[in-house]
């Protein structure tokens, strides 16, 4: 195409209007695709921008009671956090795994406590200390439920008011896990309770492990958590109002004077404080005798992987 241009007097020349008009034309449709692509994957974009969840961090220090490499977790004695948290022993999970194998029981630290909605995670963990108890006085320490530990036979009031106890449920595979039915955050007691319901539905089809199997819902709020309360709540939970639920799935709770005792067993905190109680979690899976096949401290593990622990033992009976 050959232009002329009168620069001086700013013209230009009338052949070349007439083919830049053409070229527009033919130049606009390709134009307009590209303008509607660009406003179409802007909208995309702004459909699968997702908002961050608030972060808060906190200061934080403590002792190492017991260690999880599996779980990336650690069972700490943490210190008061002001405003924030009282002093309690609660799990956390550390997410830097090369950060975690340094640690070892008994470790004092420093690191930071980072909470975003329900999840919290400790970060820039460092040792600080040891304490080492002496010889002939053993520092104290929170029990860990340990494989193949025979767990005492505690008693409870279930959804029915009925007296039951652990050795009733001898021969048969038991999972528990500790609730309270007003938990009102998502990842703690509700989490375990739907984990439990897909294991009750799961296990329900499965004609040979529904027999073997018993599911026990603890609360650890007794004077709230009633027989008639656990049962609306076991109803609602389960998805279903058939009375033959509690067959193979019960919820129960046991005497206040009772109550330390049977948290301390299977390491689990918890502070009532503001009509609500500040908890940690904790699951077990018990053999056909009585025993500890495998305990899970916090709510990361999944429901395939309690099946499968059940089923195992199970299928290893002594």
């Amino acid at each position: 195409m050959k232009i002329r241009m009168n620069w001086m007097a700013g013209s230009v020349n009338c052949s070349l209007r007439r083919d830049l008009e053409v070229e527009s034309t033919q130049r606009w449709p390709r134009v307009l695709l590209l303008v509607i692509l660009a406003a179409v994957l802007a909208g995309l974009g702004a459909c699968t921008k997702t908002k961050s969840p608030p972060m808060k961090r906190f200061p934080f220090t403590g002792r190492v009671i017991s260690i999880d490499q599996g779980s990336q977790s650690a069972v700490i004695d943490g210190d008061a956090i002001p405003g924030f948290m009282d002093a309690m022993a609660m799990t956390y999970k550390i997410k830097d795994a090369g950060a975690l194998k340094k640690l070892s029981v008994g470790d004092q630290i420093a690191a930071d406590v980072v909470v975003a909605n329900e999840d919290y995670w400790l970060e820039n963990v460092k040792v600080t200390g040891h304490t080492t108890p002496a010889p002939d006085k053993p520092a104290a320490s929170a029990h860990v439920p340990a494989a193949g530990e025979e767990v005492p036979d505690f008693k409870f009031t279930n959804q029915s008011g009925k007296q039951v106890s652990l050795k009733q449920y001898r021969g048969k595979v038991l999972l528990l896990t500790f609730i309270y039915t007003r938990c009102p955050f998502p990842d703690f007691c509700p989490r375990m309770s739907k984990n439990f319901a897909e294991i009750y539905h799961q296990f329900g089809n499965n004609a040979g492990l529904s027999g073997q199997t018993h599911l026990l819902s603890i609360s650890f709020d007794p004077e709230h958590d009633t027989p008639r309360v656990l049962r609306d709540y076991a109803f609602s939970v389960a998805g279903s109002k058939q009375p033959s639920l509690f067959d193979r799935w019960e919820f129960v709770a046991p005497r206040p004077a009772d109550l330390p005792k049977i948290v301390d067993y299977f390491a689990l905190a918890y502070k009532p404080e503001g009509g609500l109680i500040t908890h940690t979690l904790s699951s077990a899976v018990i053999g056909p005798n009585g025993k500890i096949v495998k305990w899970y401290h916090g709510g990361d593990w999944q429901p395939s992987e309690m099946m499968k622990d059940a089923a195992d033992a199970a299928s290893h009976r002594e």
